[in-house]
């Protein structure tokens, strides 16, 4: 009788320790402190790539001068993306090539502007991907 005790106490104690762990495990997901590590600025730093002064013709006539910051997910995507810095430039050139200024107005011009430079170069990449385009220049003349 007694090891039928123990045994029924060790049971209990070991579905007891299984229950917290899962509940302490979806908890966390629920509060959100399993999410990944949000980078720091020097690995954001680290991991971008820089393209300095472009300027084109827009399709009114009109021109643009801009810089760009390209934050990629890692050390191989950025090698990458700088050793295609003449294909980066030319993506950048032929898509501005058939905008007028007025695409490119307000937050949510230079927005799309971002977001499709992200998507022709994740297309292009081979190794990593882009994670975010920053325009820290920008002229419209």
């Amino acid at each position: 009788m007694g090891k039928r005790i123990i045994r029924i106490l060790l049971i209990l104690l070991i579905v007891l320790l299984l229950g917290g762990t899962a509940f302490l495990l979806i908890n966390d997901k629920i509060n959100g402190k399993s999410k990944e590590k949000e980078p720091s600025i020097d690995e954001i730093l680290e991991a971008s790539v820089h393209v300095n002064d472009i300027t084109t013709n827009l399709l009114d006539d009109r021109y643009i001068k801009l810089s760009l910051t390209i934050e990629t997910n890692g050390a191989e995507a950025k090698e990458e993306l700088e050793k295609r810095d003449f294909q980066i430039r030319n993506i950048i050139l032929s898509e501005l090539a058939d905008m007028e200024s007025g695409d490119l107005q307000g937050k949510e011009g230079k927005r799309k502007l971002e977001d499709m430079i992200k998507g022709k170069m994740n297309e292009m990449l081979q190794n990593g991907e882009i994670k975010k385009v920053y325009i820290t220049s920008y002229i419209v003349s």
